[in-house]
């Protein structure tokens, strides 16, 4: 597979002219993905730190062995100095086993890792080291599918034809074990048909299984990848760059560090005179190139990548030396606009003093107006509160005659029934009467909700527009049947303008001290100062109704 990537690159290297672009919402994904990148190596991470700890814990060395192998398989495409530590780990406890699978299993594994990290020579010692014949079927598949790596990863920098026959005899011997049925065999048989050129079978037989519901994330991106090689062949590039896009975004956020698909991506719009997205996608590709440390990446990466960079450095002294014209285009217009202004100026101040009389004129007429209107403002505020004042004279004058009217009353009705007392000589009783202060509370609760009653009369809104000046939580609860609480006729009385403290004790029945505490307890509820609590209270309540 990657000796046809190879191809696929250098075939890229020759096209010259943009052929069409990538699907702008596949664009965008794929900047989000790269973006994102360390959020998925972190899942990534996430998965083997799972693992890691799960190893640390007294497991049998069989269980060792197959958490090792996990690990392996997790890093193998994502860091490989890692899958090698584990397999490593494996090959020594492999001598413990009796079982051989265990221990050709580990050289495959280890062979694998050392094509993959550059060491060839190790590689296929221990690759020719084995007995095929001994090797299970999944083994010979196994054993096949890392011998092919091997002779694409060799052939990148020592390209051959015997490699490429090679690679073309260990393909027929693993579709040879391979289920016929299986994305595996699918995807190698497409792989046969590419090196036999045969591209409309092979792009017929891998659109089957590439638009199917089967297929892992690696399958898919695998198979996403040989599609855009086939497109780029077919010279539909528009299409294999589509591809190529699906892939590389599925390489990502599957945390395959070891890919080709965004390294085709920049060499493509490199070609195409696309240095910015060129830069940044062989940037995100180097990158992964170098954490997972697959030489044979790194080495190709970095060479394009040398390129690419000159390339997007050009571009940026570029466009630095035309915002260096630009900036010195700005000053000449800027330097002959200032002079522009100021021939305005001179023209405008020529204007300005032919309407300044007007504007003075102006000026003091609207100064007047204002004035004017001012005084209108305030004269209305007098005459309301005129109007007000009257009404409330006029409300409780009213009150008062019928007060003291029910006072003269009552005190004839009290000595009346005080003189009956005194003619019975009842003067237990009598000294009982005179001793209880039951009448005097009466008469103060019925004083109070007349004074209640009248407020409100006058003031319906007073509650609502008071409760407006406390902070939440600290609004005042009238019970069923009440009008107004002792805090609430406390500040009624300073809302008709009873500012004195002794006269507000005197009418409620409380010392000085349970006034001002019943003040500083309010005052505590409310956000605002004691200046401008007190001008809000002066405009509490509604005086439209009973006015």
């Amino acid at each position: 597979m990657f000796k046809k990537s190879i191809i696929s690159i250098l075939l890229i290297l020759f096209v010259t002219l943009c052929f069409g672009n990538v699907n702008d919402s596949l664009r965008l994904k794929l900047h989000f993905a790269i973006q994102h990148k360390a959020d998925y190596s972190a899942l990534k991470d996430k998965r083997t730190s799972k693992l890691r700890k799960a190893l640390k814990e007294n497991n049998s060395l069989e269980n060792q062995y197959l958490l090792n192998q996990k690990l392996y398989t997790e890093y193998r495409k994502y860091k490989i100095d890692s899958a090698l530590y584990f397999v490593m780990k494996n090959v020594k406890l492999s001598d413990s086993f009796n079982e051989a699978d265990f221990r050709t299993n580990t050289v495959l594994q280890l062979a694998n890792v050392y094509s993959a990290s550059g060491r060839f020579l190790e590689s296929e010692k221990l690759l020719k080291s084995i007995q095929t014949r001994t090797l299970s079927k999944e083994q010979k598949k196994t054993y096949f599918e890392f011998y092919i790596e091997f002779f694409e990863q060799y052939a990148t920098n020592n390209p051959s034809k015997y490699y490429t026959k090679q690679i073309d005899v260990y393909r027929d011997s693993l579709l040879s074990v391979l289920d016929s049925q299986s994305s595996e065999y699918k995807v190698n048989l497409a792989l046969r048909s590419i090196n036999k050129q045969d591209y409309s079978a092979a792009k017929q037989n891998l659109e089957e299984l590439f638009y199917s519901q089967d297929l892992k994330k690696s399958q898919y991106a695998m198979c996403a990848y040989i599609l855009g090689n086939i497109s780029m062949r077919n010279k539909q590039y528009a299409e294999g760059i589509d591809y190529y896009t699906l892939a590389a975004i599925t390489d990502i956020e599957t945390a395959t560090k070891d890919q080709g698909a965004i390294q085709n991506l920049a060499i493509y719009n490199y070609y195409n005179g696309k240095i910015d997205l060129a830069y940044k996608y062989a940037k995100s590709a180097l990158e992964d190139a170098v954490f997972c440390n697959v030489k044979f990446r790194t080495l190709m990466m970095s060479e394009f990548y040398s390129i690419i960079n000159a390339a997007y450095q050009k571009k940026a002294e570029k466009n630095k030396k035309q915002l260096q014209i630009y900036i010195a285009s700005v000053s000449v217009l800027s330097v002959f606009l200032i002079c522009l202004i100021f021939y305005i100026y001179r023209q405008m101040r020529r204007l300005s003093r032919v309407k300044k009389a007007l504007s003075d004129s102006a000026q003091e007429l609207q100064d007047l107006n204002s004035e004017f209107q001012a005084a209108n403002e305030q004269l209305k505020v007098f005459n309301e509160q005129l109007n007000e004042s009257n009404n409330i004279k006029e409300e409780y004058i009213a009150q008062f005659f019928d007060i003291c009217s029910s006072y003269i009353n009552k005190m004839e009705d009290y000595r009346r029934k005080l003189y009956k007392k005194a003619v019975s000589r009842q003067f237990v009783d009598l000294t009982n009467i005179l001793k209880s202060n039951d009448a005097i509370d009466q008469e103060l609760l019925e004083l109070y909700q007349k004074f209640d009653s009248v407020f409100i009369k006058l003031y319906p809104e007073f509650t609502i527009d008071f409760n407006a000046l406390l902070a939440d939580g600290e609004k005042i609860t009238l019970k069923e049947g009440e009008i107004l609480t002792t805090e609430l006729r406390i500040f009624a009385l300073e809302r008709l303008g009873i500012k004195d403290s002794d006269k507000i004790a005197s009418f409620l029945r409380l010392s000085m001290s349970t006034i001002y505490n019943y003040r500083t307890k309010i005052r505590n509820k409310t956000s605002y100062s004691k200046e401008e609590f007190t001008k809000r209270l002066e405009k509490t309540g509604s005086r439209s109704h009973g006015l």
